[in-house]
């Protein structure tokens, strides 16, 4: 079963791989899992595919090179922690954790339906490797600040990860959040805005205006790191970045487009949820396979 108190980096490990060749691995990745957890939408009958695509890229960054973790201990001590703050993006959480090995790739198929582990938010009692159920918006961050304060006062070397949509930063707990992690100085706790511009119906910038985001998250004594979100080494460098021993909490603003991957759903409202009908999927499949040749 493997030795509990040691975990693997992930499937690309190997750290003399180039910068280049790692981000080639993480593209591959990032392009199954869009291709998979679209068949998974059409297959279940809903879903929500935009917030899904947006963050393919970070999601595959993470969980196929930077985490310390290993799915024959998924609760070993010393494991980084990923907590997925915008809990409505399972699509994008399942397939990445299928794909590292965490639970087997067929049992996918099962999304959404009746009985299936595979819920609509994820829950922690029903798979390995979720940290904390997620699902209403605002709860992921602090409960991320509250595993690395844990982190912290134990001495511990692992490091904690939370992915946020840009939306949800309109909730006040994930400023109470912020700010307590500002003042806590910590340094093992790194954010990922998935900063697509969309939510539910509208923009961001419509609904409850954001910028200067960047400013803000300074304000609250955090380190500000700003990215394009599909850029696979860009992504992967500021992880490495964030790896080092530091005295503030740091946040990467990744820029993203909702439904990325795809023409007809990128940086469209609309496809916050949804499902494709045959036509769009058979274009959608037709788009990223495509990409992936290239």
């Amino acid at each position: 079963m493997g030795n509990p108190d040691m975990v693997d980096v992930a499937a690309s490990a190997d750290r003399r791989d180039s910068l280049a060749a790692r981000a080639e691995f993480v593209r591959e990745r990032a392009n199954w899992m869009r291709r998979r957890l679209l068949k998974m939408i059409v297959d279940a009958g809903q879903g929500h595919p935009g917030g899904d695509l947006s963050s393919a890229d970070i999601v595959a960054c993470l969980y196929f090179d930077i985490l310390r973790i290993d799915p024959k201990v998924p609760a070993a001590p010393g494991r980084d922690r990923f907590v997925l703050s915008k809990g409505h993006c399972t699509g994008v959480l399942y397939t990445a954790l299928a794909g590292r090995g965490f639970f087997p790739e067929a049992e996918l198929d099962t999304y959404l339906k009746p009985e299936s582990r595979l819920n609509g938010h994820p829950n922690r009692t029903y798979l390995p490797g979720i940290e904390t159920n997620t699902g209403p918006l605002g709860h992921g961050l602090p409960v991320g600040v509250g595993v690395a304060v844990a982190g912290q006062i134990d001495e511990a070397g692992y490091r904690v990860f939370v992915l946020t949509g840009d939306g949800e930063l309109q909730e006040g707990s994930m400023w109470e959040a912020a700010m307590f992690a500002g003042h806590r100085g910590l340094g093992n706790l790194t954010v990922i805005v998935d900063r697509n511009r969309l939510q539910q119906g509208a923009r961001t910038e419509e609904t409850n205006a954001l910028e200067p985001l960047a400013d803000k998250w300074r304000a609250f004594g955090w380190d500000v790191v700003e990215v394009d979100g599909h850029d696979h080494a860009a992504l992967l460098a500021a992880f490495d970045d964030a790896a080092a021993a530091r005295a503030r909490p740091r946040v990467i603003i990744a820029n993203t487009f909702k439904g990325q991957g795809v023409s007809f759903m990128r940086d469209q409202a609309g496809w916050h949820h949804g499902v494709p009908n045959a036509e769009q999927y058979a274009q959608a499949m037709a788009e990223l396979e495509a990409e992936m040749s290239r």
